[in-house]
């Protein structure tokens, strides 16, 4: 079927809040580049949201799932598991930097895996509260939709969220939030929101995603660890979107040299494959009772083939390496255009994970969210996925495959520039 077929599938068929607004389809994908089903070419600056860090449909990570075809597809891990969950399970309490010896539980996506972190920390610690931030995202399920740091478009038509949620201002100097700030905010929260005795867990990610790639630094995240060990609290950090090889390290954490009590992962873990994962101090992961965490695709046998592949190809093809100078190549690229376009600001990455904020004013840091639109629809027709996000809605944040070829990155930047101009043009004309 061709794109317009599908389309009016789409419109017929699909509910409106979960169809794609784009109108291309993709047929097929490698590493760095989609084809649509008209046979159109696309480079991917997307990723599938972060979770093709190794590129679509690595070999390896191709060829261990087709092998786990031809042995067991699904039993329920409960009813009977199998090899790759405990495998899994080894590896991931091996080089998450967790406090103690580790132990893992499987689930499917990044808000169950919030969801059971939630769970686990309430039973660990025999308290309700969870503070969250501003800026972040933990999901779409209703407890993660309370625990996000932004209302629209996730929980805006959905009536009333759970309680014992808190907030907490995110450090983000450049909206006018410093670090000295967030860190009175949290200690006000504590005061006279969520009394620390009945606070369970500060839940954060080390570089906010939806909320606009801004990293926290390894000082406000060293501080939140003695807070959390002052009152008891456990420390949950979400690296859902940051993890696996993002940042140029497996974890962004690492980073900070901060040790949490719990992390939870997913996208890249398994290179487009349904899995993700809890992990926590063992004592911390074992206070729940038996047959208390699960369920009925958690950890599936196919998924648990492509993680370990996954980890694999982290190991053999120097990835967080490749991480690291492709974050390089786009920071060099991005202060170019900062210098030569008045609508780009605050160019930023930590490894691989960059962004910069589209404004209408340097000087006042002021936000556009048009011209942002405009640049992502724009990016589109000339074949370029891009994604933006923010609390305002102007950030181009960048997640192709840390594997993309050279050749094929810097067309696809050079698309943008073009766009930025075109863009620019447009706006000179405008005000002329």
């Amino acid at each position: 079927m061709n794109n317009a077929q599908l389309n009016e599938l789409k419109q017929r068929y699909v509910a409106s809040g979960a169809a794609s607004p784009a109108t291309a389809f993709a047929d097929r994908a490698e590493n760095a580049e989609i084809w649509d089903a008209d046979g159109n070419r696309f480079i991917d600056f997307a990723g599938g949201i972060g979770v093709l860090n190794i590129g679509h449909r690595h070999p390896k990570v191709v060829e261990a799932v087709k092998a786990q075809l031809d042995r067991v597809m699904h039993t329920c891990q409960t009813v009977m598991p199998y090899e790759g969950y405990v495998k899994v399970a080894e590896k991931l309490s091996q080089v998450t930097p967790v406090r103690g010896h580790a132990k893992v539980m499987l689930a499917n996506s990044g808000a169950e895996a919030l969801e059971n972190a939630v769970k686990v920390a309430r039973a660990a610690t025999g308290k309700n509260n969870v503070i969250c931030f501003d800026g972040g995202y933990h999901g779409r399920t209703f407890m993660t939709m309370a625990m996000n740091g932004k209302v629209a478009p996730y929980s805006t038509d959905f009536g009333s969220m759970p309680g014992n949620v808190f907030r907490a201002p995110f450090p983000v100097p450049y909206h006018g939030v410093s670090e000295d700030e967030a860190l009175r905010g949290l200690k006000m929260t504590l005061k006279t929101d969520a009394n620390p005795k009945d606070t369970a867990a500060i839940v954060l990610e080390p570089v906010l995603g939806e909320g606009g790639f801004y990293p926290a630094p390894p000082s406000f995240l060293k501080a939140i660890r003695e807070i959390c060990d002052e009152h008891g609290i456990l420390m949950i950090i979400d690296e859902v979107q940051s993890g696996f090889g993002r940042t140029g390290k497996l974890f962004a954490i690492e980073h900070s040299g901060v040790e949490p009590d719990i992390m939870t992962m997913a996208k890249s873990m398994a290179d487009g494959m349904p899995i993700s994962a809890v992990v926590g101090t063992d004592k911390v992961m074992d206070a729940s009772g038996g047959n208390s965490l699960g369920g009925t695709y958690t950890g599936s046998p196919v998924s648990c083939a492509a993680t370990l592949a996954v980890l694999e190809v982290f190991e053999q093809e120097n990835i967080l390496e490749k991480s690291q100078a492709l974050g390089d190549k786009l920071a060099a690229r991005f202060a170019t255009w900062q210098r030569d376009f008045a609508c780009i600001d605050n160019a930023r990455n930590m490894g691989a994970m960059a962004a910069f904020d589209v404004v209408a004013d340097k000087s006042a840091h002021s936000p556009d969210a048009e011209l942002t639109a405009a640049l992502c629809k724009k990016a589109r027709e000339k074949g370029l996925i891009l994604l933006s996000c923010g609390m305002y809605g102007n950030t181009i944040r960048f997640l192709m495959p840390v594997t993309i070829e050279d050749a094929i990155l810097e067309e696809g930047l050079d698309i943008i520039e073009t766009c930025l101009k075109e863009l620019a043009g447009q706006q000179s004309a405008a005000t002329a």
